[in-house]
Protein backbone atom coordinates (compact mmCIF):
# COMPACT_ATOMS: atom_id res chain seq x y z
CA UNK A 1 0.00 0.00 0.00
CA UNK A 2 0.80 3.20 -1.24
CA UNK A 3 -0.44 4.92 1.57
CA UNK A 4 1.25 6.35 4.38
CA UNK A 5 0.72 6.85 7.83
CA UNK A 6 -0.43 10.04 9.10
CA UNK A 7 2.53 10.79 11.19
CA UNK A 8 4.46 11.07 8.28
CA UNK A 9 5.67 13.99 6.54
CA UNK A 10 2.99 14.51 2.95
CA UNK A 11 4.85 13.48 -0.42
CA UNK A 12 3.56 14.94 -3.72
CA UNK A 13 4.43 12.62 -6.55
CA UNK A 14 4.01 14.54 -9.87
CA UNK A 15 4.95 14.25 -13.77
CA UNK A 16 8.31 15.28 -14.04
CA UNK A 17 8.23 15.33 -17.87
CA UNK A 18 5.94 18.42 -17.32
CA UNK A 19 7.36 21.56 -17.25
CA UNK A 20 4.23 23.29 -15.32
CA UNK A 21 4.28 20.06 -13.00
CA UNK A 22 8.11 20.26 -12.19
CA UNK A 23 8.00 23.41 -11.87
CA UNK A 24 4.93 23.55 -9.22
CA UNK A 25 6.70 20.65 -7.54
CA UNK A 26 10.08 22.58 -7.12
CA UNK A 27 8.69 25.41 -5.57
CA UNK A 28 6.02 23.67 -3.20
CA UNK A 29 8.62 21.55 -1.71
CA UNK A 30 10.70 24.65 -1.00
CA UNK A 31 8.69 27.41 -0.66
CA UNK A 32 5.35 26.52 0.32
CA UNK A 33 5.33 26.66 3.70
CA UNK A 34 4.13 22.87 4.30
CA UNK A 35 6.47 21.26 6.75
CA UNK A 36 7.95 18.36 5.55
CA UNK A 37 6.58 17.91 2.13
CA UNK A 38 8.91 16.36 -0.51
CA UNK A 39 8.81 15.48 -4.00
CA UNK A 40 8.75 12.80 -6.35
CA UNK A 41 8.85 11.99 -9.81
CA UNK A 42 6.33 9.74 -10.66
CA UNK A 43 7.71 9.59 -14.35
CA UNK A 44 10.97 8.71 -13.48
CA UNK A 45 9.94 6.26 -9.81
CA UNK A 46 8.74 3.72 -11.49
CA UNK A 47 7.71 1.49 -8.80
CA UNK A 48 6.06 4.29 -7.19
CA UNK A 49 3.73 4.92 -10.38
CA UNK A 50 3.08 1.13 -10.64
CA UNK A 51 1.93 1.20 -6.68
CA UNK A 52 -0.13 4.12 -7.19
CA UNK A 53 -1.57 2.88 -10.72
CA UNK A 54 -2.09 -0.76 -8.90
CA UNK A 55 -4.38 1.24 -6.50
CA UNK A 56 -6.26 3.20 -9.24
CA UNK A 57 -4.59 6.65 -8.87
CA UNK A 58 -3.39 7.11 -12.58
CA UNK A 59 -0.39 9.92 -12.31
CA UNK A 60 -1.71 10.99 -15.89
CA UNK A 61 -4.65 11.93 -14.80
CA UNK A 62 -3.20 14.04 -12.39
CA UNK A 63 -0.61 14.54 -9.57
CA UNK A 64 -0.84 12.24 -5.86
CA UNK A 65 -0.52 13.45 -2.46
CA UNK A 66 0.08 10.76 -0.12
CA UNK A 67 -0.94 13.01 3.47
CA UNK A 68 -2.76 12.11 6.98
CA UNK A 69 -2.74 8.86 5.91
CA UNK A 70 -4.90 8.88 2.80
CA UNK A 71 -4.10 9.38 -1.34
CA UNK A 72 -5.15 12.36 -2.82
CA UNK A 73 -5.45 12.64 -6.72
CA UNK A 74 -5.50 15.35 -9.63
CA UNK A 75 -7.87 18.46 -8.10
CA UNK A 76 -8.19 17.28 -4.02
CA UNK A 77 -4.47 16.64 -4.22
CA UNK A 78 -3.89 20.25 -5.38
CA UNK A 79 -6.16 21.71 -3.25
CA UNK A 80 -4.94 20.16 -0.35
CA UNK A 81 -1.54 21.31 -1.20
CA UNK A 82 -2.99 25.18 -2.39
CA UNK A 83 -4.82 24.81 1.17
CA UNK A 84 -1.80 24.39 3.21
CA UNK A 85 0.66 26.42 1.42
CA UNK A 86 1.98 29.50 3.16
CA UNK A 87 4.10 30.80 -0.09
CA UNK A 88 6.95 33.23 -0.43
CA UNK A 89 7.15 31.91 -4.62
CA UNK A 90 5.07 34.97 -6.74
CA UNK A 91 4.11 32.15 -8.76
CA UNK A 92 2.56 29.65 -5.32
CA UNK A 93 0.85 33.02 -4.42
CA UNK A 94 -1.43 33.26 -7.38
CA UNK A 95 -2.04 30.10 -7.56
CA UNK A 96 -2.89 28.69 -3.41
CA UNK A 97 -6.01 31.04 -3.10
CA UNK A 98 -7.15 29.91 -6.79
CA UNK A 99 -7.08 26.70 -5.98
CA UNK A 100 -6.90 26.38 -2.44
CA UNK A 101 -11.28 25.75 -2.15
CA UNK A 102 -12.35 22.13 -3.25
CA UNK A 103 -15.00 24.19 -5.71
CA UNK A 104 -12.55 26.06 -7.26
CA UNK A 105 -9.50 23.34 -7.87
CA UNK A 106 -12.46 21.05 -9.28
CA UNK A 107 -13.34 23.87 -12.06
CA UNK A 108 -9.68 25.10 -12.73
CA UNK A 109 -7.88 21.60 -12.58
CA UNK A 110 -8.81 20.36 -15.87
CA UNK A 111 -7.15 23.49 -17.79
CA UNK A 112 -4.29 23.10 -15.34
CA UNK A 113 -4.31 18.83 -16.99
CA UNK A 114 -4.88 20.67 -20.26
CA UNK A 115 -1.23 22.73 -20.00
CA UNK A 116 0.16 19.50 -19.08
CA UNK A 117 -1.02 17.58 -22.19
CA UNK A 118 0.40 20.57 -24.26
CA UNK A 119 3.82 20.73 -22.71
CA UNK A 120 4.35 17.25 -23.09
CA UNK A 121 3.00 17.14 -26.78
CA UNK A 122 5.61 19.98 -27.33
CA UNK A 123 8.12 17.88 -25.76
CA UNK A 124 7.90 14.60 -27.78
CA UNK A 125 6.50 12.53 -24.34
CA UNK A 126 3.15 10.87 -23.77
CA UNK A 127 0.71 11.33 -21.56
CA UNK A 128 0.68 8.55 -19.89
CA UNK A 129 4.47 8.11 -18.50
CA UNK A 130 3.72 4.08 -19.00
CA UNK A 131 3.04 4.04 -22.67
CA UNK A 132 5.85 2.66 -24.90
CA UNK A 133 8.08 5.34 -26.09
CA UNK A 134 8.73 6.91 -23.16
CA UNK A 135 12.23 7.38 -23.20
CA UNK A 136 12.02 8.09 -19.31
CA UNK A 137 10.76 4.71 -19.19
CA UNK A 138 12.68 3.14 -21.21
CA UNK A 139 15.63 4.38 -18.90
Amino acid sequence: MVGRPASEAPVLVFDGGCPFCRHFAELAELRSGIPGLTIRDGRSDHDLRRQLRAQGWDLSEGAVVLAEGQVLHGAEAIQWMCSRMNPSAPLLQLLGPLLATRERARRTYPLLLLARRLALGLRGLPVDPDQPGDPVRSR
